[in-house]
C-alpha cells in the first residue's frame, strides 16, 4: 500500500487515532516475547525546531504513541514525533522512504539527512521520526552538563586523567537528573526498532524503503532482521555494523583517513615536495604534544579569545575532523604546527565546538550514552580495544591510544551510566537479500569504507560505491546524492558513472616561512561527528 493511504490518514482530523498492533518479531536469538500493544498515530502541528528545517514547510506532521518497554505492563507509553513530505507529483506512484538519522542522539525531524535538490521526493513520499529519546520526542534525554563539558574541554589536556574525571563528574550529574523519573535502559535501538514497525503500520503500509546515516545504518541493519520482509530497499551512507560497534572499531577508520591523506599529497608532485614525509612529521607531532601540550587562543565569531590546548589527542581529533571536510589545508596545517604556529590547527578544531551553528539542544547525548553503554562498550574488553588502537597507530603514546577517537572516557562515562548490557540479538549479523546500496567517502574518518565492505558481504543484492576524497555523509556530496536517487529509482542498477570523476581535491601548498591562512574551502556537512563528542559537530548526524 503506498503512501497517499498514509497521507489520508495525517489527512484527517486531529482527533483521528490509527490503531495498529507491533509486530510481535524479535531480533535473532532473541527468545523476548512481546505483546501486542495499540500504536496510535494522532496528528498534530509539526514539533518547533532549533533552527528552521525547509521540508517540513509542506509536511502534515503527528505524533506516534508507543510503550516505554514493550515489556512492561504499566502502560507508560512516549510520543514519537513523525513527518510525512507528500511526494511531489500525486499520487505518489512508489514505495516511501523513511529516513533514520545518525549519532545516535540526532533527531530525525529537527536535522533530518535529506539532501537537498536530488528528487527523492519527487514520486515518493518522505517519512522522518525523531527515534525515542531525542528532541522532538516527550522524553528527550538531553545532557546540558555534558554539553557544558565538551565546550570546556576545548581548554583542557584531552586525554589527562583529570580531564576523564570531570567529563565522569558531568555523566554522573545527568544521570542523577533524568534516573528518577526516566527508564534509561528502555532507549536503545531495540525498542526504536520495534517503534519503526509500530510507525509502518499506524501508517498502513505493507512495505517501504530507507535511508540510514551514519549510527542510522546500525538501527536499520537491526531492523532489517526484525522486519525484513516489509523493506523493498535500503541505502546505508557511513556504515556502523551493529556486529562490531565498539570503541576499538574507531581505530580503523581513523586510520583508513590518515593513510589517505598521506597518500594524496605524495601523489601530487607540489604536496610531496613542500611536505615531504608528512606522515611521519604528524605521527612525531602526536608524540611531541602528548609529551608538552601547547596552549594557544583563538578567536572566533562570537567566541574571542577563546583558550585551545593541543596535546596528542587533540591533534587527532582535529584529523579525524578535518579529512574529507578540510583537506585541502591538511598539508600545510601540520607543516605551519611543526613550525612553531598552532593556530590553524587550534582554530579549525574549536570551530567545531563553538562555533558550528549545531544547538546543543539538538543532540540527546543521554540517548548516546544509554545505546553505546548497552549495545557497544559491554561488547568489547580494554585488551582488544588496545589491540585494535595499537594496530592502527603503533608509535602513538599509549596515553593517546587509550582513549578511542570520537569516544574519549566513554568507558568510565558507562560505568556512571548504570544500564545493563544488551541482549547479544542486537550483534547479530545481518543477512539480507533487499537490494542495497552500501556508500562511503574515502577519507571518512568515523564510519570508514572498510565497514561498508564489511556489511556488504552478507548483503546478497548490495552495491558499494566509494566517494574519492569525500569524507562523513555520502549524502551530502553532490554526486553521493545523485548516486543515491538514482539507487532509488532503480535499486539494481544505480547510475555511479559521476564517482569516476571525483578526485581528492589539490592541496593547498604554502609558500616556505608564510602562514598557509585559510586551509581550503569547507566541505558542508561532511565533517560529522558522534553527537558533539568529536572535533567538528555534525549537523547531518554522526
Amino acid at each position: 500500500m503506498r503512501v497517499r493511504k498514509s497521507m489520508r490518514i495525517l489527512a484527517a482530523a486531529v482527533t483521528l487515532v490509527v490503531p495498529a498492533c507491533v509486530s510481535t518479531t524479535a531480533p535473532p536469538g532473541s527468545t523476548r516475547t512481546v505483546p501486542d500493544y495499540p500504536a496510535p498515530l494522532v496528528e498534530g502541528p509539526c514539533p518547533a525546531t532549533p533552527q528552521p528545517v525547509a521540508v517540513l514547510s509542506r509536511a502534515r506532521c503527528g505524533e506516534l504513541v508507543v510503550p516505554v518497554d514493550r515489556d512492561r505492563t504499566d502502560g507508560a507509553t512516549l510520543r514519537l514525533a513523525v513527518a510525512v513530505i507528500p511526494s511531489e507529483t500525486q499520487p505518489s506512484t512508489a514505495d516511501p522512504i523513511v529516513f533514520l538519522e545518525g549519532g545516535p542522539g540526532l533527531d530525525g525531524i529537527a536535522v533530518p539527512a535529506v539532501a537537498p535538490d536530488v528528487g527523492l521526493g519527487r514520486n515518493r513520499d518522505l517519512i522522518l521520526i525523531g527515534q525515542r529519546g531525542t528532541q522532538t520526542t516527550s522524553t528527550p534525554l538531553l545532557c546540558p552538563e555534558l554539553d557544558e563539558f565538551y565546550a570546556r574541554r576545548l581548554g583542557l589536556v584531552y586525554d589527562a586523567p583529570a580531564t576523564g574525571e570531570l567529563d565522569v563528574r558531568a555523566a554522573t550529574a545527568c544521570h542523577e537528573r533524568l534516573a528518577p523519573t526516566t527508564d534509561l535502559a528502555a532507549y536503545n535501538s531495540t525498542e526504536s526498532a520495534y517503534d519503526l514497525i509500530d510507525l509502518r503500520k499506524a501508517l498502513h503500509l505493507d512495505t517501504w524503503s530507507m535511508f540510514a546515516h551514519s549510527y542510522g545504518t546500525d538501527l536499520a541493519l537491526l531492523y532489517l532482521n526484525m522486519d525484513g520482509a516489509a523493506v523493498t530497499s535500503v541505502a546505508l551512507d557511513g556504515v556502523t555494523p551493529p556486529s562490531v560497534a565498539a570503541l576499538g572499531w574507531t581505530w580503523p577508520s581513523a586510520r583508513g583517513a590518515f593513510d589517505g591523506v598521506m597518500r594524496a599529497c605524495q601523489a601530487q608532485p607540489a604536496c610531496a615536495q613542500r611536505y615531504p614525509g608528512l606522515g611521519a612529521t604528524f605521527v612525531r607531532l602526536v608524540g611531541e604534544l602528548e609529551r608538552h601540550p601547547v596552549t594557544t587562543t583563538v578567536d572566533l565569531p562570537g567566541h574571542p579569545g577563546t583558550q585551545v590546548v593541543l596535546d596528542g589527542g587533540t591533534l587527532l581529533e582535529w584529523l579525524v575532523g578535518a579529512a574529507g571536510r578540510l583537506t585541502a589545508g591538511i598539508p600545510a596545517a601540520i607543516d605551519d604546527l611543526d613550525h612553531g604556529n598552532p593556530q590553524a590547527v587550534a582554530t579549525q578544531y574549536a570551530a567545531g565546538w563553538v562555533n558550528t551553528g549545531l544547538s546543543n539542544a539538538t543532540v540527546a547525548t543521554g540517548l548516546t550514552l544509554s545505546i553505546w553503554c548497552s549495545e557497544w562498550v559491554p561488547y568489547e574488553t580494554v585488551d582488544d580495544q588496545m589491540r585494535q588502537a595499537r594496530k592502527a597507530f603503533p608509535e602513538f603514546p599509549e596515553s593517546v591510544l587509550a582513549q578511542a577517537p570520537q569516544l574519549a572516557f566513554l568507558r568510565e562515562e558507562c560505568a556512571v551510566w548504570k544500564v545493563p548490557k544488551a541482549p547479544d540479538s542486537v550483534r547479530a549479523v545481518t543477512r539480507s537479500a533487499v537490494p542495497a546500496l552500501v556508500i562511503t567517502g574515502s577519507l571518512d574518518a568515523r564510519t570508514g569504507p572498510m565497514w561498508g565492505e564489511y556489511v556488504a558481504k552478507d548483503l546478497s543484492r548490495s552495491t558499494v560505491v566509494v566517494l574519492p576524497g569525500w569524507g562523513h555523509g555520502a549524502f551530502l556530496n553532490p554526486c553521493g546524492a545523485q548516486v543515491i536517487a538514482s539507487f532509488f529509482s532503480n535499486p539494481a542498477h544505480p547510475d555511479t558513472s559521476c564517482v569516476a570523476a571525483m578526485t581528492v581535491p589539490e592541496f593547498t601548498i604554502a609558500p616556505p616561512g608564510e602562514e598557509p591562512g585559510e586551509f581550503g574551502a569547507a566541505d558542508p556537512g561532511s565533517s560529522g561527528g558522534w553527537c558533539g563528542r568529536s572535533a567538528s559537530a555534525d549537523p547531518t548526524g554522526g
